[in-house]
């Protein structure tokens, strides 16, 4: 239970943030819909309500008894993930949805927090050595990394794999590495590229060939970023104003409610719109580093960690990819992408941040 102490130590700004980008996200789902789905904002709203209400257990449940059945819940995440993948919904060429009557979940949004809580466990539950992890201990947090990354791949999904990846870098990096394993690494990712890129699909080599020139192929895999960055750059200064853009409410930029709807707050919003999203996404990183740097034992630190670095990168990346910084991988930004699942879990990573912070007196 949630004690009345608790309340007072709750941080409320971090909640506002993340409430006030899904507002925000809501909004412009409406805005880039209203003509032709005009109702995929109700359904976000409704999700919201959703995400908020299990945020509350998770709030409420101590994290410690997270720690305690890490691997029981990571183990039932692998498990959703290969029901996806031999039974589930599929739909855009990936079956990677549970279909659960009412609605399709996306078990790969849940297992990233799963997968952070068995590594966070796992790290935790050892004696770490203070040159950092050689070669032969970075064995055990791979062999946590590759069912979950495998399996999504598979589905697939390139994109969320990468943030596995990403985040699993990140939590491994804060416990710290030594310098001849990372340069053997290095060595090793580098030497594999022949072999990654005779992997990728047809479409993943021509998204990777459009970033590099997306005037190569303007009405196939450079039509995304081509079309992405004239509605950035059609919104000026101040933007055209609420229901005034043209890029998304006239569908000439496809996926302009999921993976691309900064390009439509930028074209409808302008500079100063876009510059308030991004510090509101960087308070709440701020924000949740303090909670990491204030956790009081070892598991809650490299969970916080492994969240907040979860939020980092996928904003990162769906940045980078809807201004050409990046290539199109595939990514939704957090809180303003429409998608129940991933709003869902992200929800849950804040519910845990605020657990971890508001115990962090508790001894």
């Amino acid at each position: 239970m949630i004690e009345k102490r608790y309340f007072f130590q709750t941080d409320w700004l971090l909640l506002a943030i993340a409430i006030a980008l899904t507002v925000i996200g809501i909004a412009n789902i409406y805005s880039a819909t209203h003509i032709h789905q005009p109702y995929l904002y109700k359904k976000q709203l409704y999700w919201l309500i959703v995400a908020l209400v299990v945020m509350v257990p998770v709030v409420a449940i101590n994290y410690s008894l997270f720690e305690r059945f890490a691997y029981v819940i990571y183990g039932i995440s692998l498990v959703t993930l290969v029901i996806a993948l031999l039974w589930g919904h599929s739909a855009g060429g990936s079956r990677r949805w549970l279909d659960l009557g009412f609605f399709h979940f996306q078990p790969s949004e849940l297992a990233k927090i799963a997968f952070m809580m068995a590594l966070a466990k796992y790290l935790s539950s050892r004696e770490l050595p203070r040159r950092g992890l050689s070669l032969k201990e970075l064995m055990g947090p791979a062999a946590l990394l590759a069912p979950p990354f495998l399996l999504v791949a598979k589905q697939p999904d390139l994109g969320t794999a990468l943030i596995f990846l990403f985040v699993f870098a990140s939590m491994l990096c804060i416990v710290k590495i030594r310098l001849k394993t990372m340069l053997a690494i290095s060595a090793g990712l580098l030497a594999m590229i022949p072999f990654v890129w005779h992997s990728l699909k047809d479409y993943q080599k021509a998204r990777l060939l459009s970033f590099l020139d997306p005037t190569m192929d303007p009405l196939g895999s450079g039509y995304h970023i081509l079309q992405s960055k004239i509605a950035i750059g059609s919104g000026g200064f101040m933007g055209k104003g609420f229901t005034q853009g043209t890029q998304g409410t006239l569908m000439f930029l496809p996926a302009h409610h999921t993976d691309f709807i900064f390009p439509v707050l930028a074209e409808e919003w302008g500079f100063v719109g876009s510059f308030v999203v991004l510090l509101l996404f960087l308070l709440f990183i701020i924000r949740g580093m303090d909670i990491t740097g204030s956790a009081k034992d070892r598991f809650g630190f490299l969970l916080a960690f492994g969240i907040v670095s979860m939020i980092f990168w996928h904003t990162v990346v769906n940045m980078g990819m809807v201004t050409g910084l990046l290539p199109v991988v595939g990514v939704p930004l957090p809180f303003l992408s429409y998608g129940g699942s991933f709003l869902v879990t992200t929800f849950v990573g804040v519910g845990l941040l605020l657990n971890i912070g508001m115990r962090r007196f508790l001894f």
